[in-house]
């Protein structure tokens, strides 16, 4: 089958009960979305799948097949990265991929979003490390600077 996944296409194979984080991290070698809890309550392995954010450990990989998919890793340079960085948004960094995938998401589909809704849209995802205060920060500098999505 094949997967456009950050802007490439890539040919997979993969068994019908292959999940979209088997594939991305076992084939492709895209290790940055990150087996958590491997039933969506995490959100450690967030993607985004035509700018949707989606729980990779939930979707099947035969779903994703004419879809585009984009992992951490294409996100490279994206503004919300180096606001993490700025704001301190992670400890440990394992659930930080995800975090960032969903705000990513946020913002480019809210760019107007308040306080309340990026709190509602965060709490998918879950930091054992932190309090979510540096991660709420981070989100909500991209939103004013109107950050636009790599899939659109």
């Amino acid at each position: 089958m094949r997967l456009s996944v950050n802007g490439e296409e890539r040919n997979v194979q993969s068994r019908a009960a292959d999940t979209l984080l088997q594939v991305l991290r076992g084939q492709l070698g895209l290790t940055g979305s990150k087996p958590g809890c491997l039933n969506g309550d995490c959100g450690a392995c967030t993607v985004t799948v035509d700018g949707i954010a989606m729980k990779s450990c939930l979707m099947l990989a035969v779903e994703a097949e004419g879809r585009k998919v984009t992992t951490i890793e294409g996100l490279r340079g994206m503004p919300i990265q180096q606001a993490f960085m700025e704001n301190f948004a992670f400890q440990c960094g394992y659930c930080t991929s995800g975090f960032i995938m969903n705000a990513h998401a946020l913002i480019a589909s809210r760019p107007g979003a308040s306080d309340e809704e990026v709190e509602e849209w965060l709490a998918s995802n879950i930091c054992r490390c932190t309090g979510y205060r540096e991660i709420e920060a981070a989100v909500k500098s991209c939103l004013h600077g109107g950050v636009r999505s790599q899939d659109d």
